[in-house]
This record gives structure tokens, sequence and C-alpha cells, in this order.
């Protein structure tokens, strides 16, 4: 068998009989080289990252609702004494001595349903929200307005017991209304106005739906989502700011959020 005269691999034997010298791939290359066009590299599909905060958010929840369950508590309806054992929230217990509670309750969800429901919700809003904001802007926004529908339920109902990650992901949504609504982004005003009308779409239904079942703690819903609406637009000003200027804005705003939830905490603890 022949071998290319110029880079030396075996020839294959040509079916109609004709003697070749050159390989397919080093008479393309002389082709293109005549030309002057490169052959075309084969299309690369680029791998879609998933987003970081808001998958590591979801394991946690998910890793706290597995533990339950394999702890023998009910997957589809765990029983009050379960939630309080894995750190629901409850004023009896939160507001004595017991204050963790604002803060776990957001990590424990009373079934399968809850978690699925609540965990899609998440991930839909989290990678938006990884987009708009940074990373400790995300997570800092979400776990500071879980505590607020935390306490919004105390205040409101603090016989109940409380338990859910609806609280903070209705604080996303609002924080992504007032920076979309209020900042300079560079967003094309056609997307911005179908963004923002499916974000407030859905804080509308869920509290519309929140109002009508009476086993859903709308109280939460409302507190998380007011907390989401003032962070995000005290956020706006600076989301297109150098990093520098955007940390240091960052840095104020939670730390006046912060003094603010535990004025608030301690309120509630002396009523």
């Amino acid at each position: 068998m022949a071998n290319c005269i110029t880079c030396g691999r075996q020839l294959a034997p040509s079916p109609f009989g004709e003697r070749n010298e050159v390989c397919p791939a080093c008479r393309a290359s002389a082709i293109d080289a005549r030309t002057g066009y490169a052959p075309a590299p084969p299309p690369r599909v680029a791998a879609r990252k998933l987003p970081p905060v808001t998958t590591i958010l979801i394991a946690i929840n998910v890793a706290v609702y597995v533990a339950m369950v394999f702890s023998g508590v009910s997957p589809a309806n765990p029983s009050i004494r379960d939630l309080l054992r894995w750190g629901a929230d409850a004023g009896p217990l939160t507001l004595h001595g017991q204050l963790w509670r604002v803060l776990t309750s957001n990590y424990v969800h009373g079934g399968i349903i809850h978690i699925g429901l609540n965990m899609w919700c998440l991930w839909n809003l989290g990678g938006l929200a990884e987009r708009i904001f940074d990373r400790w802007t995300y997570f800092l926004t979400y776990t500071a307005c879980g505590l607020a529908g935390s306490m919004a339920s105390l205040w409101l109902h603090p016989m109940s017991v409380s338990v859910g990650a609806s609280g903070a992901i209705f604080g996303i949504a609002g924080a992504l209304i007032a920076a979309l609504y209020l900042g300079k982004l560079p967003v094309p005003p056609t997307a911005l106005r179908g963004t923002l009308k499916s974000l407030i779409t859905f804080a509308a239904y869920n509290l519309f739906f929140g109002a009508v079942v009476p086993v859903i703690d709308n109280s939460a819903h409302i507190g998380g989502l007011l907390a989401g609406l003032a962070i995000g637009a005290a956020l706006a000003r600076h989301l297109t700011s150098p990093p520098a200027a955007r940390n240091a804005w960052r840095l104020a705003v939670f730390s006046v959020t912060a003094v603010l939830l535990g004025t608030g905490l301690s309120y509630l603890g002396r009523g």
C-alpha cells in the first residue's frame, strides 16, 4: 500500500484504480493554502455552568430534608414535634433562648411537595440573581430576607410553627424587582420589562395563593418580600459601580440591615 508523499500516512486504495500520492487531509490543506481560507473548526458547545450559590443553597436544603427522612421523619407529612426538633421557628421556643431558630427554620421543610416547590422557585430565581448581584450580595440578601420572614411570622403568629425557604425566596424576588427597576443595568428595555413582569407576577400569584390556603404562612412571604425590596433598592445605585465602591456599599447596606434585624428581634423578645 502506497504512502502519502507529504505526511507519510498510508493511502487507501482508490475505488476507480486511480493512483493517489497525497492523502485527502494534505490535499485539503493545500487547497486552503491556495485560497487563503482555513478549514472551519468543528463547532464547540459551551458547557452551561451551574449557578454556584444557588446550587449550594439547594444542596443544603435537600441535605437537611434527606437527613430528616433518614432519621425517621415522615417524607410527606412531618409532625410538629419533628419540625421543632429539626429547628422550626416557634415563638415559645425562639423568643425564650433559641433565637437560632429564625435561621435554621429557613432550611427545614414540611414534606416533599413543600421542598420541591420551594427549590424549583429558588432554582429559577437564583440563576437570575447570580447574574445581577455578585455572589456575596446574593447570599447575604437571601439570608437577611429569610431572617426577616421568620421575624414577621413570629410577630404576626407567635404561637404558630413556621418552616421553609419561601421567605428568603420571596426576598430574592423583591430584591430583583427593585434592582431591575431602579438600577441602571445594561439590559435591553424589552427584556427588562419582560423580566420585571414575570417577577411581579410570581410575587403576586404566590401571595394570593398563600392568602387562600390556610396552612401557608403568608406573613413570612410578606416579610421576606419587603426586606428584599428594601435591600434591592439600597443596592441598585451601585450595581454597576467599580468593584471597590460596590463592595464598600454592600458592607454599609448589610451592616445597617444587621442592626435593623437585631433591633427587631430584640423588640420581639421583649413583647
